[in-house]
This record gives C-alpha cells, sequence and structure tokens, in this order.
C-alpha cells in the first residue's frame, strides 16, 4: 500500500512513494540501472556525469574548430541570413536535442539512438540506426585526426611527415579514449572547450584589432563582406549543412543522459550548452567575416595572420585532441554495449570486461585512422558523410519519437495542443528530410568538382595539409 505524503514526510518517505509509483529516482546510489545493470562495490559505475559535466561534454561534442567555418558561411549566405539560419538551426536541433532527455526519462532501456530505432522499426531500425550512428562518428573521429595533423604542422612548419602526425594523434586518441566512462572524460572535455574557446576568440579579437585579413603580396585586402549573399543552390545547400553539422550533437547526447548521475537535469544542460555555443558562432562568424570578408580562411584561424594562427593552433591543438578522444570513444562504447549489455561482464572488472573494451577502442581508432590516411578527397568524404547521417539522425528520429509516445493517447482526444505539436514533428521531420538530400547533393557535388581540380590527394601523404 502507497504512502500518503505530506508535508511532515521525510525524504525517504517521498523517495520510496515516488518509486511505488513507478516513477524513476536518481537521489539514491544506484543499485540496477536499466542499462547497465546491477553495480555493485568496485564495479565500473557508467552512472556517474554531474549536470556540469554534461554542460562540458555537449560543448565538446558540438564546439570544435568547426566553428571557424561558421565565417566563411556568412560568406555564402550573407551576414543577415546566415544569423537567421543559423538561429533557426539553433532552435529545431534545441527542440531535438530535448526530446533526447524526454525520451531516456520514459524509457529507462534506452542507451544509444540504435535502441531508439529498434523501438521504431524493430531489429532493422537498431541495425540501421546504429550503423548510421557508428559511420558517422568514425568518419568524425578521422577528420579529428586530420585537423591534430594540421595543428601541428601548422606549429611546426611541416617539419616531419604529415602521415607521421596522423599516426601520433590516433596513439594519442587510443590512450585517452580508452577512459571507461563519460564521467571521468569530462574533465577533459573542460580542458578541450576552454582551449578551444579561447583560440577561436584568439583569432577573432586579433582580426577585430587588425580590422583586416592578412596582407597577401604586400597588399592589405578591403572586407567586402556582404548583409545578403546570393548563393546558388549548392552553395547554400553547402552552407547550410556547414552550420547544421556545427548543432549535430543529438546522436551523442544519448549515451550523454544515460551516463548521468540525474538525467532529469538533462535539460538545464542542454539549455546552458545551446547558449553557449550559439552565442560563439554569431560573435564568431560575425566578427571575423565583417572584418575579412570573401579573404577569410576555412578554417579561419589563419584570419589574423602568420603568428595569431601559430598561437591559436597552440591553444587550440589540446581540444582537438579531446575531440579525437569523444569521437573515438561514442562509437567504441556503442560496440562494447552491444557485446557485453545484460552480462555480469558489463560493469564487472573482469579479464572479459577489459579485453572487450580495449578490443573495441583499438578497433575504431585503427578504422578511423586507415579512413583518415587512405581516402583522397577526405574532407569533402566527410562533408558527404555529415550531410547523409549527421542531419538524418538529428532530426527525423527526435519527431518520430514524440509520435511513438503521444500519437495513440492524442489521438482519441485530438486537442489544439496535440494536433500543434504533431504538425511541428512533421515539419522536423520533412525539415531533415530536405536537409539530407540537399546536403547530400551539394556534397556530391563538391567532391566531384574537386575531384576534378586536383585529382584528390594521395594515401597516407607526407604533404603539408596546413592550408
Amino acid at each position: 500500500m502507497k504512502k500518503q505524503l505530506s508535508l511532515d514526510n521525510s525524504p525517504e518517505d517521498i523517495l520510496s512513494a515516488e518509486s511505488q509509483a513507478g516513477e524513476l529516482s536518481f537521489l539514491e546510489p544506484i543499485q540496477d540501472d536499466a542499462v547497465f545493470g546491477e553495480i555493485r562495490e568496485g564495479d565500473t559505475n557508467y552512472r556517474n556525469v554531474s549536470c556540469i559535466g554534461t554542460v562540458a561534454l555537449m560543448l565538446k561534442v558540438q564546439i570544435g574548430l568547426g566553428v571557424l567555418t561558421i565565417p566563411s558561411c556568412f560568406d555564402i549566405l550573407g551576414i543577415i541570413p546566415g544569423v537567421i539560419v543559423l538561429l533557426a538551426i539553433a532552435a529545431t536541433t534545441t527542440w531535438s536535442n530535448w526530446m533526447v532527455g524526454v525520451f531516456k526519462i520514459r524509457h529507462r532501456e534506452v542507451y544509444g539512438i540504435g535502441d531508439v530505432g529498434k523501438m521504431l522499426l524493430g531489429r532493422v531500425g537498431y541495425e540501421l540506426f546504429g550503423g548510421a550512428y557508428m559511420l558517422y562518428y568514425i568518419f568524425t573521429g578521422g577528420s579529428a585526426l586530420l585537423s591534430i595533423s594540421i595543428a601541428f604542422n601548422a606549429l611546426s612548419d611541416h617539419a616531419a611527415c604529415t602521415a607521421i602526425f596522423v599516426a601520433v594523434a590516433a596513439i594519442i586518441g587510443f590512450s585517452f579514449s580508452s577512459i571507461q566512462t563519460l564521467a571521468r572524460i569530462s574533465w577533459l572535455a573542460w580542458i578541450g572547450v576552454s582551449c578551444v574557446i579561447i583560440a577561436v576568440f584568439i583569432v577573432t579579437i586579433g582580426v577585430g584589432v587588425q580590422g583586416h585579413a592578412p596582407m597577401t603580396a604586400g597588399v592589405i585586402p578591403e572586407s567586402d563582406y556582404k548583409l545578403f549573399g546570393s548563393p546558388s543552390f549548392v552553395e547554400a545547400m553547402t552552407a547550410v549543412s556547414t552550420i547544421t553539422l556545427a548543432y549535430a550533437g543529438a546522436p551523442a547526447f544519448f549515451n550523454v543522459v544515460s551516463e548521468m548521475r540525474d538525467p532529469h537535469l538533462f535539460t538545464r544542460s542542454l539549455t546552458i550548452c545551446q547558449v553557449i555555443v550559439t552565442a560563439i558562432y554569431i560573435v564568431v562568424g560575425t566578427v571575423v567575416y565583417y572584418y575579412c570578408g570573401s579573404h577569410v580562411a576555412s578554417p579561419a584561424l589563419g584570419s589574423a595572420g602568420p603568428l595569431l594562427k601559430k598561437i591559436s593552433y597552440g591553444f587550440a591543438l589540446p581540444g582537438l585532441c579531446v575531440s579525437v578522444v569523444l569521437f573515438l570513444h561514442l562509437p567504441s562504447k556503442h560496440i562494447f554495449m552491444r557485446i557485453l549489455r545484460g552480462s555480469r561482464h558489463l560493469t564487472a572488472p573482469t579479464p572479459t570486461h577489459w579485453i572487450t573494451w580495449i578490443g573495441c577502442t583499438f578497433s575504431i581508432t585503427t578504422i578511423a585512422y586507415i579512413v583518415a590516411s587512405s581516402i583522397p578527397v577526405f574532407s569533402d568524404l566527410v562533408s558527404l558523410v555529415g550531410a547523409l547521417l549527421a542531419t538524418s539522425l538529428c532530426f527525423q528520429p527526435m519527431g518520430f519519437m514524440w509520435l511513438y509516445d503521444n500519437w495513440g493517447p492524442g489521438k482519441a482526444e485530438k486537442s489544439m495542443k496535440w494536433c500543434l505539436c504533431v504538425a511541428w514533428c512533421v515539419f522536423i521531420i520533412l525539415t531533415g528530410v530536405f536537409l539530407t538530400i540537399g546536403g547530400t547533393y551539394a556534397s556530391v557535388v563538391s567532391i566531384i568538382k574537386s575531384y576534378q581540380e586536383t585529382g584528390g590527394s594521395s594515401a597516407w601523404s607526407c604533404a603539408d595539409n596546413d592550408n
């Protein structure tokens, strides 16, 4: 029989009554988690990410050197349409991210987006969503490995073969991505976020102080910024896809909320994250593009001259390393969970546990390294994978998640609120479909054009990739 609650009840009574009522409480030590099972003393406690640690992880998943492609997007769209598009994408992805937390609290057994696919489409959905998630983060991890090699080349004036720098980046990524829990990685995330933000604002302030792009052949270029651009469809979709990718954290947020100490605080962490991310994107994009115009570099670390470029890369390097760590850790954890979920070895420090975990991180790192080093026209290929997979993982699933939970209960009553929510979900799904198709088309056109102009880059190249 349930206890009757009053103001005189102790917190323990209230907690007990909530549990009897079927509500999930996260205030007690975790004994039997719906994802990780029973967690005993001495086991690995995956459910230990704090609210502030969640903010750090969210920020680091989204903020990288991708923020420095925003000025070039504004060059395509113009400042005013660029800011409008950025705010629109910020609003829609914030709703999608919010749905991640809501869905997790309603369905405690969900760990990753693959589990969502299983609920929506059965086994096919699990494989489809999980495969897309794996592919996206492996390619993103490969891109992050290359970004570290670019930083090494910039700081050392290409003192060694680029292939060696990529290998060094892979070793760093494997070493730290093998940290087992996101709670332990969250302190690295704070270091990474701080370093990237400092690097970005060094460039932004530097450009503002000098008031122009770097000199070319002894000539100071005049800013030719545009309030309104006149892009072609392919150019516009490339810019929109790039901005969308700068907000593409939703697939990883399932894993983050699943390892939170109290998932009810997810919305608070999300709000802080999205406000910070959006403010940085607008400030950096507007200031750098205003002073540099079409002469802006992409990424924009070179827009303030050679000296500030080296200084900013020096600050950015730790942040780039943390990005690699996260982008290798997430797909590794997906495989690890798939292999050991439901067994004692998932949390217990057994030989099976350790062999499986290290095997997962080593395998993912190796694949990301091979992808980064061996595929010509790699940057364009990453854009293709991002347009094809990131948008389809950030929009469509979240619209269907709301419909999954609310279609049946609301259909009979059909209130105005329910009808508006259904319309919104349909809009989100159609927006995702449009961005996926349009972005993929634009990426394919860019790949063809790039390959025709340059023939692509050679595998395991020693050439300097610091443009």
